[in-house]
């Protein structure tokens, strides 16, 4: 008695037989790339269909051997079936294989993840301190070797940072050949925007970078076409150092002149970690004659007081350190408060080292005038009301002890540990509720005042 035929149904992995499918493969290689991945996504449903009925994932083994089985009865081809399940079972196989590896691969993500939210999740959107990654583009050496210095916190303090970028910017216009067909006024521009992302990814812009390369882009789109490329560039040049030397140099040198008048003599000055403008204008104080003392104010983990310390002793000048902890015992003996500022906002705020506010707030607190030493080339049209919104964090590496003499300087170093998070915040805010004034370029600046700035530079920042 002949057998009834069997109805010719494949599973999602292929035929289940050994017969050959070479109708089905030439029909695949007819259907668009839409089709075949239709095709696809209903094999899929039907094998996950089948394993639910099953109760078992991924246990097609018996089923495609059966199926194999009936294959070979039905077709005088057994030797080719081993063959054929062999070819269905592997896809299946590799599938497995690769949502095995998937799992662990997710399985270590979450746990790299788990790692890096161990601290405290609201300060994540700080800026990190981190190494430079591989350049983008077409990046000068000398942008390179700024932004590996940025990162490593070799070039510090905001006029620091602005003077290194816009030298470097120097040299890289010097560099550049126009190519055919372009002007340097636009193509310049294009090139120059690599290099700056270059540099932001490093460290986060400052305010100051900012202004003077806004200043810089002004000046390109403003060169004339019909000159010459040399002479163009020199031209580029001579407007940085310009930049350099008039918001810079010179509003530095008026301000110590303007802010060393305030100093009397007897005076006791309190300033904290180390500005560069308070700086001169102690030393400058100094050279005029007048005797007054200075107690410096220092924290972690950047502990800048201590360079500070070093060069006003060297100068002849009575100087006091202490930590920040230690404020309380001293600022009663204070004349005045002198600070320097990373930025100054339009609302009168004072985006300073982390510690300033703190500082600021004790002397009101004691009725002790706090000025603030800041060029306008920091100013931001911007209002910033906490430093939570926006910060960098400091670099890690801090030394926690120096006790005992015995032990190695790594083992002395305070690092991220499996149970220890590590958050120093590189800026705070100080409210100009707490600033009695702002010494600047332009004069002597009450903290209500400061949106009248750009009215001073005739809108030039």
């Amino acid at each position: 008695m002949v057998p009834a035929p069997l109805l010719d149904v494949h599973p999602p992995n292929g035929p289940p037989s050994g017969e050959p499918s070479t109708g089905q493969q030439k029909s695949q290689k007819a259907m668009t790339k839409a089709e075949r991945r239709e095709l696809q996504e209903k094999q899929r449903a039907a094998k996950a269909a089948k394993a639910a009925a099953n109760g078992v994932n991924g246990k097609q083994g018996p089923k495609t051997k059966e199926q194999g089985a009936q294959g070979g009865a039905a077709k005088p081809k057994p030797s080719r079936a081993p063959e054929s399940q062999a070819k269905s079972a592997t896809p299946a196989a590799s599938r497995a294989t690769e949502k095995t590896k998937a799992g662990q691969a997710t399985t270590a993500t979450d746990t790299m993840g788990k790692n890096q939210a161990r601290g405290l999740l609201i300060f994540s959107h700080f800026g990190l301190p981190k190494p430079v990654s591989a350049a983008k583009g077409d990046i000068h050496p000398t942008i390179a070797r700024l932004a590996l210095q940025f990162s490593t916190f070799k070039i510090t303090g905001a006029n620091a940072r602005c003077i290194a970028t816009l030298t470097a910017f120097k040299t890289v216009i010097q560099d550049y050949v126009t190519p055919p067909n372009h002007t340097l006024s636009r193509h310049l521009m294009t090139y120059l925007s690599p290099q700056i992302s270059h540099l932001v990814a490093a460290r986060p812009m400052s305010v100051t970078m900012g202004n003077a390369i806004r200043q810089l882009k002004l000046d390109i789109s403003g060169t004339d076409f019909d000159l010459p490329e040399q002479d163009a560039k020199d031209a580029l040049c001579r407007k940085i150092d310009t930049y350099i030397r008039e918001r810079i140099i010179i509003a530095d040198q008026v301000i110590q002149e303007t802010a060393s008048n305030k100093i009397k003599d007897g005076d006791v000055i309190l300033t904290y970690a180390r500005s560069s403008v308070v700086e001169k204008v102690l030393l400058e104080a100094h050279a005029s004659g007048r005797n007054f003392s200075v107690i410096v104010v220092d924290s972690r983990p950047m502990l800048e007081g201590k360079r500070l310390v070093a060069i006003l002793s060297e100068a002849g000048i009575q100087c006091t350190y202490l930590l920040l902890p230690a404020l309380g015992s001293v600022i009663s003996e204070v004349s005045t408060v002198f600070v320097g500022a990373h930025s100054i906002h339009t609302n009168g705020a004072v985006y300073s080292r982390a510690g300033t506010a703190l500082v600021a707030m004790m002397a009101k607190r004691h009725s002790v005038p706090v000025v603030v030493c800041c060029e306008t080339y920091k100013f931001s049209e911007t209002i910033q009301l906490d430093s939570f919104t926006k910060n960098e964090l400091a670099p890690l590496g801090d030394l926690f002890s120096s006790f005992p003499n015995n032990k190695p300087r790594e083992s002395l170093t305070l690092e991220n540990g499996p149970n220890l998070e590590i958050l120093n915040p590189l800026y705070d805010l100080t409210p100009p509720s707490c600033v009695t004034a702002v010494v600047t370029e332009v004069g002597v600046i009450p903290p209500n005042s400061i949106s009248s700035i750009p009215v001073a530079l005739g809108r030039l920042l």
